[in-house]
């Protein structure tokens, strides 16, 4: 399972519970980080799915927290079914889930559209409601997901240019960094992982999320917006190969 932190530090979830959480204020109330993970482990489990692994990260000195809980019920050997998580104490982040796979062969992820729990900062919020409701409007996501991954192994680029071209215009997307262009097309033609020599663009998403490893959770965060909007992980026409 892939959590990247290259700031930041991995924990465990009796770590984030010992996280503080700032005091409230008349127009600002932070959910605490625990309750966030507590919530989410209860609606997953009320919706028949069994947690099969968890990893937590905390960044800016524990006021950011990010998370992926692989979970059972996937239709595919080629990967497992997971949920990410981020939460904030700093207004940085509102509380969101995304459903998404982590591709087994490398443990890379690739996440579909993130659900932002819509609340007001009032004490009478019901936190575990919302995200009941969350977690159930995730079933469609991962079908998603995973339907448009099975159209991706199944479409060829045509030639090198095509991949550099739909590179560059990754970039362009917010994807990667620019200077990341090349390192990305040199993943492609030669893959670190053999499952991916074959020129698809399921391969191509792949490079790019090999090189999205090194990223920042708060970058990683909005590359994974920008991937599934690239490649129609959200359910809309990829903008990366629109006509």
């Amino acid at each position: 399972m892939a959590l990247i932190m290259e700031e930041g530090k991995f924990v465990s979830r009796e770590e984030v519970a010992r996280i503080d959480t700032p005091c409230s204020t008349a127009t600002w109330r932070p959910v605490p980080h625990i309750d966030v993970i507590e919530s989410v482990t209860q609606a997953v489990n009320s919706h028949g799915w069994n947690i099969e692994g968890e990893k937590y990260g905390l960044a800016s000195d524990g006021l950011k927290l990010f998370g992926v809980m692989e979970i059972s019920s996937s239709s595919s050997p080629d990967w497992q079914r997971c949920i990410g998580i981020r939460n904030s104490h700093d207004k940085s982040l509102a509380v969101g889930l995304t459903a998404g796979i982590v591709v087994c062969v490398c443990s890379n992820l690739a996440f579909g559209g993130t659900t932002v729990i819509k609340r007001r900062h009032t004490t009478g919020i019901d936190l575990a409601a919302l995200i009941d409701r969350a977690v159930a409007s995730l079933e469609d996501d991962f079908l998603t997901v995973e339907t448009v991954s099975e159209d991706l192994k199944d479409a060829y680029l045509e030639n090198d240019d095509e991949a550099r071209s739909c590179i560059v215009r990754a970039a362009e997307l917010g994807v990667i960094n620019s200077c990341d262009i090349l390192p990305v097309f040199h993943e492609f033609k030669s893959p670190s992982h053999e499952d991916f020599a074959e020129p698809t663009r399921w391969s191509l998403m792949n490079a790019f999320t090999e090189i999205m490893k090194k990223y920042s959770p708060r970058r990683v965060d909005h590359s994974y917006l920008a991937l599934n909007r690239a490649f129609g992980l959200d359910g809309r026409p990829a903008a990366l190969f629109a006509a």
